[in-house]
């Protein structure tokens, strides 16, 4: 069984950090592309950050852009997101994903962390 299960998340003050764990299994996916979405109450899931497989290039939402940071660590087969700055429109269901190589979307998901930020 293929799995991606997230951790991490909680309830913060704005201003506060979290960081989120997603931790892989089943498989190596050491060559995928990981990456986190997010989906607030009433709208659509958006996309937040993204590594490539040998963490030399990393991608960003412009409304997260300098306050998460997301890194990777294959042998564990893990990814992280570090938010920081966070502020009450950070606030959604947090999501980890992976894309196997050749592939245009995101084709394994996990079932997702609630990060709350309140005011």
């Amino acid at each position: 069984q293929v799995q991606l299960v997230e951790s991490g998340g909680g309830l913060v003050q704005a201003g506060g950090s979290l960081r989120l764990s997603c931790a892989a299994s089943g498989r190596s996916f050491s060559s995928f592309t990981l990456g986190w979405f997010r989906q607030a109450p009433g709208k659509e899931r958006e996309f937040v950050a993204s590594i490539v497989w040998s963490s030399t290039s990393t991608y960003y939402s412009d409304s997260v852009k300098g306050r998460f940071t997301i890194s990777r660590d294959n042998a564990k087969n893990t990814v992280y997101l570090q938010m920081n700055s966070l502020n009450p429109e950070d606030t959604a269901v947090y999501t980890c994903n992976a894309k196997q190589p050749g592939l245009v979307s995101f084709n394994y998901w996990g079932q997702g962390t609630q990060v709350t930020v309140s005011s």
